[in-house]
């Protein structure tokens, strides 16, 4: 079973940037097994794509509120992918959700096998 761990979460000001990271408890990156991304959901809104990147990082999908203003990325060798977000605006603040899943079309439409706990990014005008 996998477990994922989100950290990186925070406060940060409009405009400013934070960077979220997921660590995977065991060798799922360094076999390249699963396309990784990140959910995000803000209170009494639904659970929305963010980012994925696949299995080797060659391939990388926006949303389109974040595209411009966020980079994501992953090191195999060290089971870990990471979200860059940069000019955060109020709309950013979430509950961020580290997510795995065998393929970029499951993960895409919110079908991964496997979920973390979630980390909160609060943004402060």
């Amino acid at each position: 079973q996998v477990q994922l761990t989100e950290s990186g979460g925070g406060l940060v000001q409009v405009g400013g940037s934070l960077r979220i990271s997921c660590e995977a408890s065991d060798d799922t990156f360094s076999n390249d097994a699963y396309c990784m991304g990140w959910f995000r959901q803000a209170p009494g809104k639904e659970r929305e794509f963010v980012a994925l990147i696949n299995r080797d990082g060659t391939t990388r999908l926006y949303s389109d509120s974040v595209r411009w203003r966020s980079r994501i990325s992953r090191n195999n060798s060290e089971n870990m992918m990471a979200l860059q977000m940069n000019n955060l605006k109020p709309e950013d603040a979430a509950v961020y959700y580290c997510t795995a899943a065998r393929n970029t079309a499951m993960l895409k439409q919110g079908r991964s096998l496997y979920w973390g706990q979630g980390t909160q990014v609060t943004v402060a005008s």
